[in-house]
């Protein structure tokens, strides 16, 4: 039930909403004192203010301070004036502080009760508004509308509060660093630093050093201590990212890194305690790898205390079209180039591509179209993609739905082992209507399978 809060002095009138508005949580002030503490108490979204307040009821002073003292406090509140005065000037100072709506007394239940109505709609959305804008804010570099993209940034939702080590699984091109990244900026340590170090990329007698870093005159060249990247990520995120290829000679120091949270430099003595939070990324199969003996099997258990798998590119459909879209966006601000879009062919060959090099191959298509393309719309030579694909043929929403119902019904058959009264149950419709469905998709298997275990059917 919706909380208002009604500052409101007269005995009679807080009779009179309490019992006109039943719809809704009633929290009263006499005062404007009062009314800042039940504020804080409640937090109401919409609150009706008497604007003749005591100790000085008779103007609207004590009232409209009141007004700012609570939008000060919590702007987003909606604040409708309630005025017995006839004179709008003051309702009219109001709105212009801020309130988000007045009403002339003497109060007419259906009235207000709209108001309130339209203040809490407006309130909710708002509020909504607010959360996309911020989601938008944190993952601005994922980007899609599928499915299977939409799952994996819910999860990312869910873990960027939590400490937990996260293993990310995808392949080469799937944007794993991104993923890393807006776990790190929806986390509690987004204001500190975010350090990636690719395992892959260095050789195996530095990585060591790379990530725990050394002390002065540790080995040949080493002329000053030099901190190691675990060291430079202290209060923020590490990304430790193609972990499978971490050398097995290195994983047994990383083990307990991540146990204990202390690390030696390399030719160090003492231990070093860091608060780091650490996020791994892969495109190889870690659980073959152990047992192929490869990768160490408490390692693996220990950075994937959950884990997130990427889709690849060729799995999220059309988002294909809205990455590129915004990749030709980018190129056109970065090369000074007034691309406008993508010919019919293009779009029909990039859904069709199967994308072995995911968002990474698109990105070095595009950017290299882009540069020579002669024309305002990208084709397909341009993208040195195959030209003349057949188009992608979309189903109707009747089309869609009437393909998922006669899935069901068939799933659940088969659940229901044959039974067509079994399968109306699971379904949760009538026996004559799952008859109707199965005559409308013409499942007429079903019929004849059901009428052979000695089940009768309407004809």
């Amino acid at each position: 039930m919706n909380t208002v809060l009604v500052i409101e002095d007269d005995i009679g009138i807080q009779k009179q909403l309490k019992w006109s508005l039943s719809d809704y949580e009633l929290v009263f002030a006499g005062d404007r004192q009062q009314a800042m503490t039940q504020l804080r108490r409640y937090e109401p979204a919409v609150v009706t203010l008497d604007l003749g307040l005591p100790p000085d009821p008779a103007n609207a002073t004590e009232g409209l301070a009141c007004l700012s003292e609570i939008l000060s406090a919590l702007p987003e509140t909606k604040v409708i004036v309630l005025t017995g005065s006839t004179d709008n000037n003051h309702a009219l100072q109001a709105i212009a502080l801020g309130a988000y709506d007045y009403y002339q007394k003497p109060i007419d239940a259906d009235v207000l009760t709209i108001i309130l109505q339209r203040a809490f709609k407006l309130a909710q959305l708002e509020k909504e508004n607010h959360a996309l804008r911020a989601s938008s804010q944190q993952q601005a570099d994922i980007i899609g509308n599928s499915e299977v993209i939409q799952k994996a940034c819910r999860t990312v939702e869910k873990i960027a509060p939590t400490e937990i080590t996260t293993l990310l699984l995808g392949e080469s091109g799937t944007g794993k660093e991104v993923f890393a990244r807006a776990i790190h900026k929806q986390s509690r340590r987004a204001d500190k630093p975010f350090i990636a170090i690719n395992c892959a990329s260095i050789p195996e007698n530095l990585l060591e050093s790379e990530l725990f870093g050394y002390e002065k005159g540790a080995f040949t060249g080493a002329g000053k201590t030099t901190l190691g990247k675990i060291e430079c990520a202290n209060g923020g995120t590490l990304l430790l990212d193609e972990i499978g290829d971490m050398p097995l000679s290195l994983q047994a120091k990383m083990l307990r890194f991540l146990q204990e949270r202390v690390i030696e430099r390399v030719g160090g003595r003492s231990e070093i305690e860091v608060d780091v939070r650490v996020i791994c990324a892969t495109h190889r199969d870690l659980q073959e790898m152990v047992a192929q003996q490869s990768f160490r099997e408490d390692l693996f258990y220990r950075v994937s205390e959950i884990v997130l798998r990427i889709p690849p590119l060729r799995n999220r459909g059309h988002d294909i079209i809205i990455i590129a879209k915004a990749l030709l966006h980018r190129f056109n601000q970065e090369y000074k180039t007034q691309i406008q879009g993508f010919t019919e062919c293009a779009t029909n060959a990039m859904l069709a591509h199967s994308w072995p090099g995911n968002i990474r191959e698109l990105q070095n298509k595009l950017k290299s179209a882009v540069i020579l393309a002669e024309a305002k719309f990208i084709s397909a030579d341009d993208l040195n993609l195959r030209a003349g694909q057949s188009p992608v043929k979309m189903q109707t929403l009747r089309q869609i739905r009437e393909q998922a119902e006669s899935e069901g019904i068939r799933q659940a058959y088969m659940l229901s082992s044959n039974n067509l009264s079994k399968t109306a149950d699971l379904l949760g419709v009538t026996r004559p209507t799952l008859y109707a469905l199965i005559d409308k998709y013409k499942l007429y298997d079903l019929r004849s399978a059901d009428a052979d275990n000695g089940n009768a059917l309407p004809s």
